[in-house]
């Protein structure tokens, strides 16, 4: 911390090493080293580069190399994170999505816009353009032959349960109508080429469907994820009456848990290597000719170990078929082995801890069920 007196940069260490200050303020990434001397939060580098963009709201300055006079120190001793989260974070929605460092930068944007320059989270019962329980729009959709992008009619219902989208403005039937305890959605910016790309997915005939969406406004896309957790939400609470709000806001949209570039083999072990995209979400393993196809070549089921599934590094000895990578995995099924390999040791580690943090989990009633299909098409 350069400039000031000594008694201020105490004062501000003081305030600083409050246990409550000890994450950032927005993104929950520990140990922030900025803060805002406007809305007394301690924030992280990536966040204030968000704040920096709201200056009508917040400014903010470097803990350690701004200066920082006794009004400001006084300030954020009176704020602080925790003060400043009970007046913009005291009503958020048990649906809507709290973003991470984790995240990509529209979600961490619209989260913070929200809660600072909206702020959609201040009082009771506020009406939110997410919260009405039908959303009708246009959103930018990958066409699933030509890969272009073209604008489509949107409608989520929650009365209907479900979403549709119509391939021209004026058509009576929509092109799909999906029941929307099925779908998920995950931002894919880095996949799509868009920073405000989102990708839904939903199960047709027990096998996983890919739509790519994106909006040119942040705020747009970022409104329709959360309006689909909210008509998620409801409809949940009602299929699901003695389910607790956190049992399903936990069955909500969620992240996968692993994608990348794999080798795969077939299923006798003998023929070549081929690279492949796989999504792990929870307990389907699907793999691609493409990052960006509509449907997977194919699924994986990956079950518990109580019930014989298990991951191992490295291929089984006498392996045959020509493969280009060597870090080789192995995921055990009571039915066979499916071998994989990756290109780099780092990422042959991160697909292992993906598949055993998978397998360590015990399978739920509706999981068994899902695990008698894949035998079943088998």
């Amino acid at each position: 911390m350069a400039g000031g007196n000594e008694r201020s940069m105490k004062a501000l260490k003081e305030v600083w090493q409050r246990a409550e200050n000890s994450l950032c303020a927005d993104c929950g990434k520990p140990d922030p080293d900025w803060a805002s001397s406007t809305l007394g939060v301690f924030i992280c580098l990536s966040c204030s580069g968000i704040h920096r963009n709201i200056p009508s709201i917040s400014k903010v300055k470097s803990l350690k190399m701004d200066y920082w006079d006794d009004a400001q120190v006084q300030f954020l001793a009176k704020h602080g994170n925790a003060v400043t989260k009970a007046i913009y974070e005291a009503h958020i929605p048990i649906y809507y999505y709290q973003p991470t460092y984790n995240d990509c930068q529209v979600l961490r944007e619209q989260w913070i816009r929200a809660k600072y320059e909206r702020k959609e989270f201040t009082e009771p019962g506020k009406q939110l353009p997410y919260s009405d329980g039908v959303r009708e729009g246009i959103l930018w959709k990958r066409g699933r032959d030509n890969g272009q992008f073209l604008p489509r009619k949107f409608l989520l219902s929650e009365r209907e349960g479900c979403l549709k989208y119509f391939t021209k403005q004026d058509a009576k039937e929509p092109k799909i109508n999906v029941k929307i305890d099925v779908i998920n959605a995950t931002f894919q910016p880095e996949k799509i080429g868009n920073p405000n790309g989102l990708q839904i997915t939903y199960l047709k005939d027990n096998k996983t469907r890919n739509i790519f969406v994106y909006h040119e406004s942040g705020k747009e896309i970022v409104d329709w994820f959360n309006a689909i957790r909210s008509v998620q939400f409801h409809y949940l609470k009602v299929a699901f009456p003695i389910a607790s709000d956190n049992e399903i806001k936990n069955r909500l949209t969620r992240n996968f848990l692993k994608e990348g570039y794999m080798e795969k083999t077939g299923p006798k072990q003998r023929e070549a290597f081929k690279k492949r995209w796989f999504t792990l979400d929870h307990r389907r393993l699907m793999y691609f000719k493409d990052p960006l196809d509509a449907f997977a070549k194919g699924e994986v089921f990956v079950g518990s170990g109580e019930n014989g599934y298990s991951v191992q590094k490295g291929l089984p000895s006498g392996t045959q078929g020509n493969f280009s990578w060597h870090y080789g995995i192995t995921i055990v099924t009571p039915d066979r082995e499916y071998l994989f390999t990756c290109e780099t040791e780092t990422d042959q580690l991160e697909w292992v801890r993906a598949f055993a943090s998978v397998i360590n989990q015990a399978m739920t009633p509706q999981e068994y069920a899902i695990e008698a299909y894949f035998k079943f098409k088998s």
